[in-house]
């Protein structure tokens, strides 16, 4: 190859290379912690805490079976059987 070729390939390698440093800094690692994060929630829900699931509902839970969770809900203590990832926030209650 010649020092022409050389050149303008390393032109184009290292744009490249910088871009996708880039994108895994301000996209992919940020994502990566953020589901690590989720993941350490569902996995130390407790009996007792209150729950928001991703469709809106409002309950505390009454009971943990490995990937199902019983939430309590509304006036009435309505039980709901919902999947452990389908928590989206937790409210944990405050001790003291």
């Amino acid at each position: 190859m010649s020092e022409q070729s050389m050149a303008a390939l390393v032109q184009f390698v290292i744009p490249l290379v910088l871009l996708f440093g880039l994108m895994y800094l301000m996209i992919i690692r940020p994502q990566k912690k953020k589901e690590k994060k989720t993941k350490e929630l569902l996995d130390s829900l407790q009996v007792g805490w209150s729950v928001i699931t991703i469709g809106g509902i409002c309950g505390k839970i009454i009971n943990i079976k490995d990937d199902e969770v019983t939430v309590e809900s509304g006036v009435e203590k309505t039980k709901i059987l919902i999947k452990r990832w389908s928590v989206k926030e937790v409210i944990k209650p405050i001790e003291g």
